[in-house]
């Protein structure tokens, strides 16, 4: 299996995407990894798996459209295996295994068949103490972004998902990129709460990005990302539109964008800016703090 990852916008050729078939019940409010999700939960609104099914497949045809080729996990009944993204990631022809939360390893072992069609020189396993999601890092070009959290109270938050020694391994492992980390708002609220980077920032084609402001602790990394693509190449997100996950739509090209049809303004400005747009429901899916590009695991664009 060919491995290529430069950045978030590349013609997409594989991907894995996730699954919810078998997906388990509703877990108890202290069983959710984030706090949209237990926020759901005790308001008796969280998504059925029947509508997350009915979502995932109509990701996997817009997909199939775009000539990609998808594979899924296999299916482990009781897991929650919608968001691959969170399992791994591929930066260059290397293929990362992350380190996630212990009672998530089922997800990772679901996709060890994939994992198995890879060069074992390409795959990499990463120390018990590099803590790192897929959410987190974003490969583009010259640069690796990387999203942490490196207060002293990281133990303490379940949402704050990559540490201060993902970053130095990141560098140590790719030290021809400029790799940049960008602290992280954590918070219990999910309003104003930045589980990963694509929660609050993503770059797209045409030298374009989205982004919200109070996603990040640093101001100074805010402005660092206005001046590098330009004020008029980003398009702003407001809180609400943070907690929808308006940042988090994906790229199957330079030109062409998944985004969720009631995402309004923001396609609007997409559309203006010259790109196609495939609106698909995923309202469901995103009450567990996640949309498409957490379902994505990218492993070739060309």
């Amino acid at each position: 299996m060919c491995l290529h990852i430069d950045n978030e916008f590349l013609s997409l050729k594989s991907l894995i995407l996730g699954v919810a078939e078998k997906n388990g019940p509703t877990p108890k409010p202290e069983e959710c990894y984030d706090p949209k999700s237990k926020a759901h939960v005790l308001a008796g609104t969280y998504p059925l798996e029947k509508d997350m099914l009915k979502e995932l497949e109509a990701f996997n045809t817009v997909l199939k459209k775009h000539h990609v080729t998808v594979y899924r996990p296999e299916i482990i009944e009781g897991i929650n295996q919608i968001f691959a993204r969170d399992i791994g990631f591929v930066i260059d022809n290397l293929f990362f295994k992350s380190n996630i939360l212990p009672n998530r390893i089922g997800e990772l072992q679901a996709i060890e068949n994939i994992i198995k069609q890879i060069n074992p020189k390409h795959v990499i396993t990463l120390p018990k103490e590099v803590h790192v999601e897929g959410g987190d890092v974003m490969p583009h070009n010259d640069y690796l972004f990387i999203g942490t959290y490196t207060a002293p109270d990281y133990p303490d938050q379940i949402t704050a998902r990559t540490n201060a020694a993902a970053v130095i391994f990141l560098k140590k492992q790719f030290p021809n990129k400029k790799v940049k980390a960008f602290e992280l708002r954590k918070s219990t609220n999910a309003r104003d709460n930045a589980l990963h980077l694509d929660c609050c920032f993503q770059p797209i084609g045409k030298g374009k990005a989205i982004i919200h402001k109070n996603g990040f602790l640093n101001e100074a990394d805010y402005h660092f990302l206005i001046d590098l693509f330009g004020k008029d190449n980003i398009f702003e997100i407001t809180k609400d539109e943070m907690y929808s996950m308006n940042s988090n739509i994906f790229s199957i090209s330079e030109n062409i964008v998944v985004s969720e049809q009631n995402f309004t303004r923001l396609n609007t400005w997409l559309r203006a800016q010259g790109f196609t747009v495939e609106e698909i429901p995923y309202a469901e899916i995103s009450k567990q703090e996640g949309l498409l590009r957490c379902s994505t695991l990218p492993l070739l664009r060309a």
